[in-house]
């Protein structure tokens, strides 16, 4: 597709305003017409932007250089639910939901859970390695994935990894090629690791009198020999936001800060037990209340307002979003540092996350602010939450990528003898500099 509304339709993600339109958009069926394109590409030196769900939130799927977006739209059938060995194959291309709906109907269990979901693709999730709430108890994409098929700048098609739990011959390129932000090859094909259905699901929101008696709680749940399946945190600002877009009303709005903390298991009385030691934590901690959504339309009703915050706070003004991580002892230095920074800039901030493995997205908004005073201000402020967040050994994204609006930052959390070898990765796998430029490294 040429025409401008294709073009412009595929020139943006979810980043911000940014948009890029390509000069082509190509939608290939299978690995074969990829390594076509890829190889005229290379022969012509044309860029070529692989581009999954365009869910990203780190320019990483953005044509910045023009050329060709390459969507994996097409790439779309789930072709195996092994319920034997618990394994999986499909393409890249599937949506993220319908994988995971489609293994729960064999009462099997994909835990990764980014908040979109609905639309985001398998394939955008390998490139980004994305998480979401559930990776405090199971982990991330990479934890789930035993092999794939790939498509190399050059036109090579490549199988990594197999359909064996145990693997060590040779380099991991599978692990490799995972969170390479579609840098170093072309995802086709994936084949996944799969765990039992856990049969029971319960979720308490817990609301508190200020941001850090809600983040200090969270390290004394997990003292106390608990792991939740997810532990988010939410500032009233977030659930606000969440409240005005959804038209409905969430227990305790009020709050100055929420947990979410949900927990799972097949054994009621085990999961009753975790619900009361996690009641008794946090109110050591200051929580003023403690709701139990144990059915299953109540626990949808809890979810639908988190998982609703990234819009409707988009949706208040220009912004920009950044994934802070660090180790969750120190979210309550995280927090109260950026809230300090933002201040001084006269930014407005707004936090949420996941609060169980220390990576909380911060919101910085523009609201009223002059546009000279905005645009003085947000780089300056961004530095110093990323210098704060590194101090605290923590890094500048854990799920979102670098992507493009990062660049400028990964200094900040690498030296640069691992960015060198990061680079000289790159030119092995794309000598020609083709595949997604502009990316990752300046």
């Amino acid at each position: 597709m040429t025409d401008r509304e294709s073009t412009e339709a595929y020139g943006h993600d979810e980043t911000e305003d940014l948009s890029f339109a390509p000069d082509v958009v190509v939608r290939p069926a299978d690995a074969r017409e990829i390594a076509q394109v890829l190889v005229l590409a290379g022969t012509h030196r044309v860029p070529v932007t692989p581009r999954a769900g365009g869910t990203g939130l780190s320019g990483g799927a953005l044509p910045v250089h023009g050329g060709i977006i390459l969507s994996m739209e097409r790439l779309n059938r789930i072709l195996e639910i092994d319920t034997a060995n618990l394994q999986a194959v499909a393409e890249s291309g599937v949506i993220t939901q319908h994988f995971q709906e489609a293994v729960e109907q064999q009462q099997l269990f994909y835990p990764p859970d980014p908040a979109s979901r609905g639309s985001c693709t398998l394939g955008g999730n390998l490139a980004e390695c994305a998480g979401g709430p559930r990776a405090v108890k199971y982990g991330v994409t990479k934890d789930y994935v035993l092999g794939l098929e790939a498509v190399l700048p050059t036109g090579a098609i490549i199988n990594t990894g197999g359909r064996v739990l145990k693997n060590v011959s040779g380099y991991n390129l599978t692990q490799l090629i995972i969170g390479s932000e579609g840098t170093l090859a072309v995802i086709t094909k994936i084949i996944f690791r799969l765990i039992p259905l856990p049969r029971m699901r319960q979720v308490l929101l817990v609301p508190f009198d200020s941001l850090e008696a809600a983040v200090q709680s969270v390290a004394g749940i997990f003292q106390a020999g608990i792991t939740p399946s997810a532990l988010e945190f939410m500032e009233r600002a977030a659930v606000r936001a969440a409240e005005e877009r959804q038209g409905k009303k969430f227990p305790n709005g009020d709050a100055e800060a929420q947990l979410l903390v949900e927990v799972d298991g097949n054994n009621e009385e085990a999961l009753a037990g975790d619900i009361e030691a996690i009641a008794r934590v946090v109110g050591t901690h200051g929580a003023t209340d403690v709701l139990l959504a144990d059915d299953r339309q109540k626990v949808s009703d809890v979810w639908a307002l988190r998982r609703g915050i990234g819009e409707a706070v988009k949706s208040i003004s220009a912004y920009r979003e950044e994934d802070t991580v660090v180790p969750r002892a120190r979210l309550p230095l995280l927090v109260r540092g950026v809230k300090e920074i933002c201040s001084r800039y006269g930014i407005t901030s707004i936090c949420y996350g996941h609060a169980g493995d220390g990576n909380v997205h911060v919101n910085l908004l523009k609201g009223g602010l002059q546009d000279d005073t905005w645009n003085a201000g947000i780089e300056p402020a961004i530095r110093e939450i990323f210098t704060l967040t590194v101090s605290l050994g923590g890094t500048i994204s854990g799920e979102h990528g670098i992507g493009y609006t990062q660049r400028p930052y990964l200094p900040i959390a690498l030296p640069e003898a691992e960015i060198s070898i990061m680079k000289a990765v790159k030119r092995a796998f794309d000598p020609e500099g083709i595949l997604n430029p502009g990316k990752i490294f300046l």
